[in-house]
């Protein structure tokens, strides 16, 4: 999932910039770029491990 995950949010940000690049750009294609890199960064981030958690286990 995630060698899919990254190159399809280099494409929407490669989109959204050239829409925003346009005299006027389309709203609609910049809301679904910003929709799907929000996406794809939670889905990332998701992963990473929260630096609370050890604390938290350590604790107790």
């Amino acid at each position: 999932m995630k060698k899919l995950l990254l190159p399809l949010m280099i494409l929407a940000i490669g989109v959204g910039l050239y829409e925003q690049s346009q005299a006027t750009p389309n709203r609609y294609i910049m809301i679904i770029a910003i929709v799907v890199f929000m996406y794809g960064m939670m889905r990332l981030s998701a992963k990473t491990p929260s630096k609370h958690s050890e604390t938290e286990e350590n604790d107790h």
